[in-house]
């Protein structure tokens, strides 16, 4: 399993895939950790639609994990692995605007 990931990020090393991994654990864990106050900022709790609640996760979550990723990534002294990592997961959201704009037409 660890070899699959190590080819398929183009890492040779053991401790840099443990370092990897350290680092998107300790990104989710953040980024989580800052929603926390932005809804209590807003008041949003328990009580709040469930569904709003989701929907308002996903946006602050999702572009707190990116910035968090590059962050403690170079803090770890990743940055250049995790950059390559944004910048394929934005070229793939890119291609798919891309189909569907081009499907529509």
């Amino acid at each position: 399993m660890f070899d699959k990931l190590k080819k398929r990020w183009e890492i040779n090393s053991n401790l840099q895939l443990v370092i990897i991994l350290i680092v998107f654990s300790i990104t989710g864990s953040l980024s989580v950790l800052v929603r926390n106050p932005i809804f209590e900022y807003f008041s949003i709790d328990a009580d709040t639609n469930i569904l709003l609640r989701i929907l308002l996760s996903i946006l602050i979550i999702t572009p707190t994990y990116q910035v968090l990723l590059l962050i403690v990534g170079t803090l770890f002294g990743q940055f250049r692995f995790f950059w390559n990592f944004e910048k394929k997961m934005l070229s793939r959201f890119q291609r798919k605007n891309n189909k569907t704009a081009t499907k529509s037409i």
